[in-house]
């Protein structure tokens, strides 16, 4: 038989509730429209089995008797008129019209899930901004510069975080973001404010979530007391650029004997204030080749961090130089490079190719999770080796797995240059300088940008 039951009804309106609670629960939804058809039985399917027609009405009418007539609950019904059964009057339709009957219905893990997520949005309106629905119909901004519609979105993104919050830490969580958009926190640190239970570990775990509730009420810049200042790490490739960035004068000695330091991790405003002024500056995803790269006239090696790459356009020293980027032959290292370049125009890549791929056949792995996206910033061949990326199943050459010499090679023939054994870091194999394909470091012309 085809008639839908009770329990399959159930089903159909749980997945609803789940994939459409978010939306209701961030902007206060009251009515909304779920129709499920019962699909009720022909008269031939009656005669073939008329007790389980029979109880099948009898529970849709159960439902209906349970539900009341004041209730969001309607079924509809319909007579109809058979040579042999004679007039019947079955269920055709269930109509759910308002978010909490949906819950009411469906029951279970899932409707206190709702009606979790609905009390807690509604908190978050009463506390920090105006109910989206009145802010969207007249257009008022609150005096925190949210206008509702960014709250709303705001709880909408983070609904998953908010109902997964102990009651406790709910709690805390609207506490912080109260103070935050109420009190300059200047240079504080995340130790150093005074909520009860708040401390850095703290906002490690709820970092996400306090950062979308402050930027929809207006107050994104309250967030910068949760993050120390971001942190880079680099190689200084060149002696004579070792000895400007030690002391500020080039070709100085170490100061007082203390070796001058050419491996160095700190915030980025002190990498950017650093005397330097490199010719080439190679940003590479993986820190090992960074950690591997000999010394190299006019050079700086900067460890790109994955997404975290932003942070090498804000050194002041990158724009005047010709800036070089590796990262892993996967969709995640293509839209890396497309966020480096989205700031740095003229960033070039190297072994980002589709030949270096194909190559290295036998060291590809598959990427659990690939990036879906499309990137603006591509060149046309790096675009055509992430379209033969995704061919084959979404595979990944990651950066470390290509040899090092073959590596280092084609990066001397990308910059045009031999640099010189130092540091104890092996001699690099061939001398001959190469003028091959420079346009592309190495990797064949491209005009296609």
């Amino acid at each position: 038989m085809t008639m839908l039951s009770v329990a399959e009804a159930r089903v159909k309106a749980r997945k609803r509730l789940t994939s459409s609670m978010a939306v209701w629960a961030a902007e206060s939804v009251d009515e909304v429209r779920v129709e499920i058809a019962l699909h009720a039985p022909t008269e031939k399917q009656v005669l073939t089995d008329q007790s389980a027609a029979v109880d099948w009405a009898g529970d849709w009418r159960a439902v209906e008797d349970r539900a009341g007539a004041a209730s969001g609950l309607e079924i509809d019904w319909e007579d109809r008129s058979w040579a042999r059964v004679g007039r019947q009057r079955v269920p055709i339709r269930l109509r759910l019209t308002t978010s909490d009957e949906v819950a009411a219905f469906v029951g279970g893990d899932t409707a206190r899930d709702w009606r979790k997520l609905r009390d807690r949005a509604r908190q978050i309106r009463d506390r920090l901004g105006p109910v989206a629905s009145e802010s969207a119909s007249t257009g008022d901004v609150d005096a925190n510069g949210s206008d509702g519609d960014s709250l709303a979105a705001a709880v909408r993104s983070q609904a998953n975080r908010v109902l997964s919050l102990t009651d406790d830490a709910f709690v805390i969580v609207i506490d912080v973001v109260d103070w935050l958009r109420t009190h300059p926190v200047g240079s504080l640190r995340p130790r150093q404010l005074p909520i009860r239970g708040v401390d850095s570990k703290w906002f490690e775990t709820h970092r996400s979530l306090v950062t979308a509730l402050l930027g929809g009420i207006g107050h994104a810049d309250a967030v910068s007391v949760l993050d120390a200042e971001p942190r880079l790490r680099l190689r200084i490739l060149d002696p004579a650029l070792i000895s400007t960035a030690n002391s500020g004068t080039a070709g100085a000695p170490a100061l007082n004997g203390v070796p001058a330091l050419d491996d160095i991790t700190a915030p980025i405003s002190q990498l950017s204030g650093l005397p330097l002024a490199p010719r080439i500056v190679f940003v590479f995803e993986n820190l090992e080749s960074v950690l591997a790269m000999p010394s190299w006239a006019g050079a700086v090696a900067v460890h790109g961090s994955g997404y975290a790459v932003d942070g090498v356009a804000r050194l002041q020293w990158v724009r005047d130089a010709r800036v070089i980027y590796w990262g892993d032959l996967d969709s995640h290292g293509f839209a890396i490079l497309n966020r480096l370049r989205s700031h740095l125009p003229e960033v070039e890549s190297v072994l980002m190719d589709e030949t270096t791929l194909l190559k290295h056949r036998d060291l590809w792995v598959d990427e659990p999770k690939p990036s879906t996206g499309a990137f603006a910033h591509l060149a046309g061949t790096e675009r055509r080796v992430l379209d033969r990326i995704r061919a084959e199943g979404n595979v990944r050459l990651e950066q470390e797995r290509i040899p090092w010499d073959a590596a280092l090679n084609r990066l001397r023939t990308a910059v045009g240059e031999v640099p010189e054994d130092h540091f104890g870091e092996g001699t690099v194999a061939g001398t001959a300088r190469s003028t091959e394909g420079q346009s592309r470091l190495g990797e064949g012309d491209d005009d296609d940008r």
